[in-house]
């Protein structure tokens, strides 16, 4: 565990990233993450949007199933 501390940013209070998470999480400068309240009360900081996540799943479930259509339409 590593303590981070906050710092002034502009008008905005921002943490600054080890180089060495942003390396395990391989993300790096303008890279989007995700901020999520876990059950507990804590925090997860991810590179991964459950939300879109979802969205993909239910358009490869789609897109199996009428596989055939897209074809036709790819025409």
């Amino acid at each position: 565990m590593s303590a981070l501390k906050l710092t002034q940013i502009g008008n905005s209070v921002g943490v600054i990233l080890p180089k060495e998470v942003l390396a395990s999480m391989n993300v790096g400068k303008g890279d989007t993450i995700y901020l999520t309240q876990a059950a507990g009360g804590g925090f997860t900081l991810t590179p991964y949007d459950e939300e879109f996540e979802r969205q993909m799943e239910a358009a490869r479930r789609i897109m199996k199933k009428r596989r055939n259509v897209l074809r036709e339409l790819a025409k």
